[in-house]
Order: C-alpha cells, then structure tokens, then sequence
C-alpha cells in the first residue's frame, strides 16, 4: 500500500459510498438491507457492492474482490492509473457523506463466541430452500440446488446467522476446525479456530485434487464440471497458514502413495495474489511427485464463482 501522503488522506477521509454515488454511473443505497457497519449499494441487474470498515473499505458479494477507496475508483473505471484517480478524488475530499441510517442499537455479546467452532456448527440448522442464506448462494452466487444439497448432504455447508452460510474445515479427525462465513452483508470466518481445508467431494484421498481461494469457488467448478468418484473440490479460504499447508501436503503424500498418476489442478483467482498461491502449489505438488496443472479463470482479476455467475445469466 502506498504511503503517498495524499492517497492516505483519501483513504482516511473519503467514503466508499460517496464515490459509489458520485463516481461514473451512480449506485443507490439499499437502505432495507443496508446497516451502519455493512451500507449495500445496488446498480443496474444484480450488481452489488457493500461498504464496510466506516466506508474506509468495499467488497463485491458476488466474488471476493475488495479493497479501499483508491482500488474502488479503479474498480469502477477499470485502468485508471493513480494520477487519474487523484483528480477523480480530490473533489471528494472536502464532501461530507450521510447514509440517513439511524443509529444502531449495540448488539448484546454472544455468548457462543467462546465456544469450540465445532459446538458452534453443530448447533446450526441445515440450509433449506426459500432461507435467506439459500437464497444468497443460488440468487447471488448463482450455485445451483443440485449442489447445494449435495454439499448439505455432505455437511460441508450450514445456515449461519444474519443469513449467511457457513462453510467446514475439518481436521484430520475429522472435526470441524474452522468456519468460513459468506453471506449478503459479511465475509470472513468464525474466531477460535484453525484453517485447514474445505473438501467437498466422494473420495477422502483423491486422484484429482481440485484446489481454490475460496468455498464457493470450489463449489462452483463442482457445478460445471461435476462431481467424479476420483476427484476432491478444495479450498483454503485465502492465504495458507501452516494448519493449511499441513493438511494439504498430507493430502499430497497420501495421493502419491495411492495413485500412480494424481495431479494437483491449482483453480485459483486470476490475479497477482492467485498467480503466488499456484506458485506455491506447484512447489508442494514437485516435493510430493504429484503431476500439476493450472486452471486459471478466464475473467481477468475474477474467480470461478464469477465464471459461474456469466454461464448462468441470459
């Protein structure tokens, strides 16, 4: 990030929502769904971006794109380069912003935040069509009912709250360890835990391994390529911590032992951060003398949830 001290006074004192309203072709505030911590905007047929962070940050609920006011300039006008987005701002810099919301009632604590993610899961109802974390996965993210009730079936996807949806990692034990959260107004995962990896698939030790950033990735490519006996969709929710890479070098040792031809396919984001993680991949796929491939999403900067989304649209 730079430390220009121009962009960091931008940063700090323009709203993402008041360049969503004045930037280009204006979005409109959501107020039934919008909240103080999460303002939705919407625009055109289904496009949706949710400010966050005080209006210091943004994020697109249809992928996992996000970043800070200089990135959402850039976001809007794809290649505006930083001098443009100077002028583009500075205008901004003296504009006050209000969302007309009330003042939020502070929320009383959650007890369960304390409790093991694994009690927390349990304790979570399965998803049912017509929820609103249904609805967000099919409507939204554009998944299909057919996968969807595979992975419930496969207890890898639970209705969380607010109407968002949880996602499972579990540990060699096959405990669930982690929990990654997605749903209309929030992103991110449930304290108290350790990533390891989202699996969904018939087989524990695959032949095909089918890695992405994210769940929902995986369950995307699971919806156009299908489901096979010998391959496993996966996802380490982001950056791999050591939890992660653990897992996911014995997963790599057990399929070398097992078949004579597996292969790592890295299905990561076609960005600069995915273009590392393949890199990674591809190293721990050498070491264990598994055979890898890259599948890249053909939407540059996107994902294949994206991929997805532009397969289903009329």
């Amino acid at each position: 990030m730079s430390r220009d001290p121009e962009l960091m006074h931008f940063r700090e004192h323009i709203h993402c929502g008041l360049v969503l309203e004045r930037v280009g072709e204006p979005w409109t505030l959501d107020k039934a769904e919008s909240t103080r911590n999460a303002l939705k905007y919407r625009r055109g047929k289904g496009e949706t971006l949710i400010v966050n962070h005080d209006g210091k940050g943004w994020w697109d609920p249809h992928s996992d794109v996000k970043g800070d006011v200089i990135s959402l300039v850039q976001y809007l006008k794809p290649g505006t380069n930083l001098g443009l987005v100077r002028k583009i701002l500075r205008p901004l810099a003296r504009v006050e912003f209000s969302s007309s919301l009330p003042s939020p009632e502070r929320p009383a604590k959650v007890k369960d935040d304390n409790r093991p993610v694994s009690w927390r899961w349990n304790r979570r109802p399965e998803l049912w069509p017509g929820s609103k974390g249904w609805r967000y996965l099919t409507e939204e993210r554009g998944l299909p009912a057919a996968i969807l009730n595979s992975a419930i079936r496969a207890d890898v996807v639970r209705y969380g709250r607010v109407g968002s949806a949880w996602f499972a990692h579990r540990d060699e034990r096959g405990t669930v360890c982690h929990i990654d959260v997605r749903g209309p107004d929030y992103k991110g995962g449930l304290t108290g835990g350790r990533k390891t990896l989202f699996r969904f698939g018939t087989t524990d030790i695959p032949r095909r391994l089918v890695l992405t950033e994210a769940a929902i990735d995986a369950l995307s490519l699971a919806a156009m390529h299908g489901e096979r006996d010998d391959t496993l969709y996966a996802a380490t929710s982001g950056g791999m911590g050591p939890h992660t890479l653990t897992a996911l070098k014995s997963l790599l040792t057990q399929m070398a032992e097992r078949y004579s031809d597996p292969v790592l396919i890295s299905a990561v984001d076609a960005n600069p951060a995915g273009a590392r993680y393949a890199g990674i991949h591809a190293i721990l796929a050498a070491e264990a003398g598994v055979r890898f491939e890259r599948l890249r999403p053909p939407i540059e900067g996107g994902d294949w949830n994206q991929v997805l989304q532009n397969r289903s649209r009329p």
